[in-house]
């Protein structure tokens, strides 16, 4: 097979019309042509940092989307799924996979669960751990979200990241604002990457001190703006990654389109495809190809280098997308699960109080972190209710794992003036999630997730729609294209209930995340992710 075009080496900074042989999935040569082909072949995309499972899709149906932006490589961390089944769930994300002609690039997960301070449906050790980095198909240990057990020395914690050593494997970083003598130390405990910057000044800091930045743009997180500009002086040290992308905006890009965005601030072409195609591979030594003669023949075809438009991919010599269309058929699964919980009822959800103010969560739109702020109590019939009209809204966490009390709070920004959302995505032990207008809404939202054993769903006075998430409860059974399309119509009905955030959904599955500060709840109540400590709801 012989591919002709404008050929991008992007380490020699230099564009050149050529041509490609290919053998054996390898690049068997490559040739200086001259002809008039206007077309540009790159390195193929990698997302450097990514949970597959957000995107509700089991990884075969991702790569059948992913390929279709040019995207030949994830660094997947399958943290979300070994929350709900252990290794045997790493084990599900590996397995399906290798179905397919993509190159997912696990990581054993290395906080199962994330915190102590809620309920998971399984426990990764230490022991584990090293299990799993034994295997060849494990190229890292994934994100080390404890950074106080790293800071305080925790047994457990120092030996998985000592087995991360022993097998000269990289160790990934989530250390939002962590910053001077903190930092540090974090780093000098082998940690090589964070992807939980948010400030330019925090990202620098980590960059001068040795670390790898991932500048992060996903459905809900989006750091883009706030990080792009230090990659023209640090574009060796820099990545991009998507880290949670839900299925109707992998339906639109994907990495490609951090490309464009950056070239259109004027940043040379170059340093932009140096984060997007070469770091990656580098840093995880990753079995991808970088578009050099003996390689691996994993490289795409672009319309131009403004807006990356992939025309065709291709991953070992295989054509796997053209023109807008995958050329990757679905493959035939399992759906392991883990659902142990029962019928809840209205009064499961009434929180009886006195109290006249309260602390609440305050969600940011396209940010993981949340404020505390303080607001003034609706009391009806001595119980503490949602107050539509100031939007400070009921929320609820239910161990999906076994029969336990919900826990309640209060949450701001999330705008919905009737009826209920509800999601089994939530991390990081996914249990139950929930907002809602009143305690009907939300109790009919928690048990129609109950009933399909997972899933995303609203309901309001005229309809209930539910997404089933059959696969460990926050993956669907379906193809990529119906689930994106699925959840674009959820989508649509959260916002005409009055939210006004741009992806309800995805923000609401991260108010459970204990690790990033500040106000969470969990399944055992709320949660000061700054102190590291349960804290009341009523203020007194």
């Amino acid at each position: 097979m012989v591919i002709q075009g404008q050929i991008v080496d992007i380490l020699n900074k230099e564009i050149f019309s050529g041509e490609i042989e290919v053998k054996n999935g390898k690049i068997e040569r490559i040739s200086r042509k001259e002809h008039q082909i206007s077309q540009y072949i790159i390195p193929g995309f990698v997302d450097a940092h990514i949970h597959i499972e957000s995107s509700m899709l089991v990884p075969s149906e991702f790569a059948k989307l992913a390929v279709l932006h040019g995207t030949v490589a994830t660094v997947s961390d399958p943290h979300e799924i070994a929350n709900v089944l252990g290794v045997k769930g790493v084990e599900f994300m590996i397995e399906n996979g290798k179905k397919v002609p993509f190159k997912f690039n696990f990581g054993a997960p290395s906080c199962v669960p994330a915190t102590s301070f809620e309920s998971a449906g399984a426990v990764i050790n230490s022991e584990d751990v090293k299990t799993l980095l034994e295997n060849p198909d494990i190229k890292y240990l994934a994100e080390m979200m404890n950074y106080p057990g790293v800071l305080f020395k925790d047994e457990e914690v120092m030996k998985k990241i000592a087995w991360a050593h022993h097998y000269n494997k990289p160790i990934d970083g989530h250390a939002p604002g962590l910053r001077g003598e903190d930092i540090s130390n974090y780093i000098a405990a082998g940690i090589t990457t964070d992807h939980e910057c948010f400030t330019y000044e925090e990202a620098l800091e980590k960059l001068q001190k040795g670390m790898k930045v991932i500048i992060r743009e996903g459905s809900a997180a989006k750091n883009f703006e706030a990080l792009i500009d230090l990659l023209p002086d640090h574009f060796e040290n820099i990545m991009f990654c998507s880290d949670d992308k839900h299925p109707d905006d992998l339906l639109i890009n994907h990495i490609n389109a951090l490309c464009a965005r950056a070239v259109a601030k004027g940043i040379d072409v170059f340093k932009v495809l140096q984060a997007a195609c070469i770091n990656p591979v580098k840093h995880y030594n990753l079995d991808v190809g970088l578009l050099k003669e003996g390689d691996d023949a994993d490289f795409v075809i672009v319309e131009d280098l403004i807006s990356f438009k992939a025309l065709a991919t291709y991953i070992n010599g295989e054509l796997v997308a053209e023109n807008g269309t995958t050329k990757i058929n679905s493959v035939a699964f399992e759906t392991p699960n883990n659902f142990n919980t029962n019928k809840k009822y209205i009064e499961d959800f009434v929180y009886s109080s006195t109290a006249k103010k309260i602390r609440v969560i305050e969600a940011l739109d396209g940010e993981l972190v949340t404020n505390e702020i303080e607001a003034n109590s609706l009391l009806e019939s001595g119980n503490l209710v949602s107050n539509t009209s100031t939007d400070v809204l009921k929320m609820t966490v239910v161990n999906r794992y076994q029969d336990q009390k919900p826990a309640t709070a209060f949450i701001k920004n999330f705008g919905l003036k009737e009826g209920a959302i509800a999601s089994s995505v939530g991390h990081d032990s996914h249990n139950i999630i929930a907002v809602g207008a009143n305690d009907d809404s939300i109790c009919k939202a928690v048990n129609l997730l109950i009933k399909n054993k997972g899933g995303i769903c609203a309901v309001n006075n005229t309809e209930e729609k539910v997404v089933p998430l059959p696969v460990a409860g926050i993956m669907s059974d379906r193809p990529g294209e119906i689930i994106g399309k699925a959840y674009s119509e959820l989508d649509t009905i959260a916002k005409q209930m009055g939210s006004k955030l741009r992806a309800p959904y995805m923000t609401l599955s991260f108010m459970a995340l204990l690790v990033i500060p500040s106000l969470k709840l969990s399944d055992k109540g709320l949660f000061n992710g700054s102190k590291f400590e349960f804290t009341s709801v009523e203020i007194t």
